[in-house]
Order: structure tokens, then C-alpha cells, then sequence
């Protein structure tokens, strides 16, 4: 089964440099962040902003840390192919949209650091640095990377004697150096197509998507809660609220730890015998994950 979606590859180059400021000081109430939209409970709603989905060709995005520029594609209808904007907070207003070749981007909690894919960026006072290689320790990951606050990478990994399994493996700083990639456990690495992890900033949980044998559907969300001996417990599903008959995957929480945010779709069939991801974003409470976590 081909399990490519909307956060799937994060390519390994970004190719253009965002010329767009950084740090404004304009505080956003909590609608504001979220372009007027009303928060969700405890049960996902669909995330499909009228200012960012005009034609409802929205897939999903990004934000950066201080929630005033957001990084998002659109697809079908008239964006044949998969379009990269971003949009930024000015003057007490969102918007207008820029085209933009940077894909699928990641920040570090200071908002100092753009990364993805082998690659990264670091924020300047024009926009962001030409792309740097992050090493050698990331010459296998495919389909997702996260950054705890401490600097630890997690990502996803794929070989060809895997066969579409793919591990999830970390890499902690070490004097100054990344580490070769450890890989967990079968806690985590047990499944199919695992991809798109997501770490705690405190390293505290880790959610990712893998088809399971217990799951609803296709890809499902998982999520494993690290024991006070650092070990991580078994995983979970997240549950019929989150995980449905159709894929779930790529899950990330909100810079301000208020949200989870996932995508849910499927692949139709073209005319040609070609494949098309079809996929939505949705958002839920964050507390969704914490009446998941283990009581002390």
C-alpha cells in the first residue's frame, strides 16, 4: 500500500529564501492565531480557514513559534500539483498570501531554526541563511523529523531491506556533534509504513502514524509516553476519535501546546491507474493527550 501524504516527504533541500521578518511584536489573541476560527473540544474538527482555503484546495500547515507567519499548501482543483505558500501576521491582519519554495518546514522552540529533510536554515535579519547540511546522521531519514527542545532529533527512517516498515531513531548532541541514529524499540517500531513523528518538546511522549494490526482503518496515530527510567511505555492508539477507517498521520502539537493537529484523507484512483492523495487538516484540544498519559 503506497503511504505518501500530505506531510510525507520532507525534501532534502529548501530551496528559497523567505524574506519575511521575525519576533513582531503584536500579540494575537487566541482567534487571531488561529485566522478567527473557534477552538475545538475534545472531539476533532475540520481546520479549513476561509483565508487560506478560498477554493478549499487547503491541505494543512505550519506556524512558526510566535504564530505570526504559517507555512501551508494547497492541492486539486486548479493546483495540479501540491503549491507551497506562506502568510504573515502584519498590522493587526493576516495575509495576503506569498508563493513560496520552502516545503514543509519545521522550527526549533526559538523560531531561530528552520529545518527539514537533511537540510536546515538559520534566521537572519533578511529572511533565512542558504541551506546547510545537518550530517551524516540523517543520510537515511525519509517521511518526518521532529526536534525536542533540547536539540534531540527524531525521525523516521527508511532502508530497502525494510520493506516498507521504516524505523523511528533518534539523534541527541553530543559535544557538539549529533550521535548516530539510535532506534527505539519494538514499543514504537512494531507495524508498517511507521513515519511523521512528533517528540515532546520535554521528550515526554512521542506520537507518529503506522498501520497496525489493532488500527481503524488504514494508517492510524500512535502515541508512547516515556517511564521516569527513560524507557518508553507501550504504544497506544490514540482512539476512534482521532483514528477512523480513513488515514490518519502526520500529528503535531502547537507551538503554545494548545492543539493537536493531524491530517485525515485517502488516495483515489485517477483514470490513468495513477494515485491521489486527498487530505484534510484537522485540530482537537491537546488535552486529548493528556488523558492518554499514564497516571504517576
Amino acid at each position: 500500500m503506497k503511504r505518501i501524504g500530505i506531510f510525507a516527504i520532507l525534501l532534502p533541500s529548501i530551496m528559497a529564501v523567505s524574506s519575511l521578518s521575525y519576533g513582531k511584536d503584536t500579540p494575537l489573541d487566541l482567534k487571531e492565531r488561529y485566522f478567527g476560527e473557534s477552538p475545538p473540544g475534545l472531539v476533532p474538527q475540520l481546520f479549513d480557514p476561509k483565508i487560506v482555503s478560498p477554493q478549499g484546495r487547503f491541505e494543512g500547515g505550519t506556524f512558526t513559534p510566535d504564530m505570526t507567519e504559517f507555512y501551508f499548501t494547497r492541492k486539486n482543483g486548479k493546483y495540479k500539483k501540491r503549491t507551497f505558500f506562506v502568510t504573515q501576521y502584519i498590522n493587526n491582519r493576516w495575509g495576503p498570501e506569498v508563493e513560496t519554495d520552502i516545503r514543509w518546514p519545521q522550527f526549533s522552540a526559538d523560531g531561530t531554526l528552520l529545518y527539514g529533510g537533511r537540510e536546515y536554515r538559520e534566521r537572519t535579519d533578511t529572511g533565512w541563511s542558504a541551506a546547510k547540511k545537518q550530517g551524516v546522521f540523517l543520510k537515511n531519514q525519509a517521511h518526518g523529523i521532529s526536534l525536542s527542545s533540547n536539540g534531540t532529533y527524531y525521525f523516521a527512517f527508511f532502508k530497502k531491506e525494510d520493506k516498507g516498515h521504516g524505523n523511528l531513531g533518534y539523534s541527541r548532541l553530543i559535544d557538539g556533534k549529533y550521535n548516530s541514529p539510535v532506534k527505539l524499540g519494538a514499543e514504537i517500531n512494531t507495524g508498517e509504513w511507521i513515519a511523521h513523528p512528533y517528540i515532546a518538546p520535554d521528550e515526554s511522549y512521542l506520537m507518529w502514524d503506522v498501520v497496525r494490526k489493532d488500527g481503524y482503518g488504514q494508517a492510524d496515530i500512535y502515541i508512547s509516553f516515556k517511564h521516569e527510567d527513560g524507557s518508553w511505555l507501550p504504544a497506544m492508539n490514540m482512539g476512534p476519535q482521532i483514528n477512523t477507517k480513513l488515514q490518519e498521520s502526520s500529528p503535531r502539537v502547537t507551538h503554545d501546546g494548545k492543539y493537536l493537529f493531524f491530517s485525515r484523507g485517502k488516495w483515489q484512483t485517477r483514470k490513468d491507474g495513477s494515485t491521489n492523495w486527498v487530505g484534510k487538516s484537522y485540530w482537537v484540544d491537546a488535552q486529548v493527550i493528556e488523558r492518554l498519559r499514564p497516571k504517576p
